[in-house]
């Protein structure tokens, strides 16, 4: 009600001081009302459009209209240098006043990204700070191992957090799916408690390409444009991602890398957990969660056994491990 009072009250006022004032030497006082109220309503108008504008794209448009004045006044003043009419004059300094101040506003909207904080460190810092951005996905930061890596220094540089990323982790949160739900939850508190540490950069990015429908895809083009890596365990983002050039830091990989080697033949102590899928077998993990298949150790779950290795298979999600107990 207020906001409506304050339009009113706004406009009012513009068609009292166009009655009482005349702007432009107007015949009749009522054309300078009726002046003064059109102008209350672009006002009104313009307030409208620019309510749901973000900040980058504000800062963009008014960088914009600046150039945009500063180039209208320098082309108006050779127009005035040339031998034309006043009359010619006058249209031609009018007409490129309106058109370069309506281009700067337009090419300062339309590349608002340009203005974003990341950008501007990707375009004018050093060769070295430039590779130092890693940009978060969706399944990364809902996995939260990344809170771990970044506090034990392996990662550095800037984390960068997209807009439309944390989009998706706000659909995911308000999912009717209750695991869906909770897994949306758990990847927002990952990012608040990376945001908690003074010891992290963490930058959330307004940057967005509206012609590129698909999440993933929007990350590689911003990948490009800072310059930076993509943090993820998405299989199929790691593949796209490397087959454009970007370079892509998958946490899966790292931790299958971090694993320990054993060989056959080495000897293991393990916790049989629970009885395998082939007869006599058990299955015990160890402390990173690799799989150790143990022969003739059915009989033998919730002990703890000495086991043999036999084979090491390597799959698409890590490593197991094959081995027997040899009984007394």
């Amino acid at each position: 009600m207020s906001l409506l009072l304050s339009r009113l009250f706004l406009v009012v006022l513009l068609a009292v001081a166009g009655y009482y004032i005349q702007p432009f030497q107007l015949p009749d006082p009522i054309l300078g009302m009726a002046l003064g109220t059109v102008l209350g309503l672009l006002i009104i108008f313009l307030e409208s459009r620019i309510k749901g504008v973000g900040p980058q794209v504000l800062i963009g448009s008014t960088i914009g209209l600046v150039f945009g004045i500063i180039l209208a006044i320098f082309v108006s003043v050779l127009i005035g240098k040339l031998a034309l009419s006043s009359r010619n004059n006058s249209f031609l300094q009018t007409f490129s006043f309106f058109f370069f101040i309506y281009i700067g506003l337009l090419l300062g909207s339309k590349n608002a990204n340009w203005f974003e904080p990341a950008t501007l460190l990707a375009l004018f810092g050093e060769k070295g700070e430039k590779k130092s951005h890693k940009i978060l996905d969706t399944s990364v930061i809902i996995d939260g191992r990344i809170a771990d890596l970044t506090e034990t220094g392996f990662i550095e540089g800037t984390i960068v957090v997209p807009q439309f990323v944390l989009r998706e982790l706000q659909h995911i949160a308000d999912s009717p799916d209750s695991l869906k739900r909770n897994r949306g939850r758990r990847g927002i508190e990952i990012l608040q408690r990376m945001q908690k540490k003074p010891e992290l950069n963490v930058t959330i990015t307004e940057t967005d390409f509206p012609d590129v429908p698909e999440v993933d895809m929007k990350l590689i083009e911003l990948a490009k444009q800072l310059d930076a890596k993509i943090v993820t365990n998405d299989y199929n983002l790691n593949k796209i991602a490397q087959l454009q050039g970007v370079h892509v830091l998958n946490i899966n990989e790292l931790a299958s890398s971090l694993r320990p080697v054993v060989l056959p033949g080495e000897t293991m102590k393990v916790f049989i957990l629970k009885e395998g899928k082939e007869y006599n077998q058990g299955v015990a993990y160890l402390d990173d969660g690799t799989m150790v298949v143990v022969d003739n150790a059915r009989k033998l779950i919730g002990r703890n056994v000495e086991v043999v290795v036999t084979s090491v298979l390597q799959t698409t999600v890590g490593k197991m491990i094959f081995g027997r107990h040899e009984e007394a």
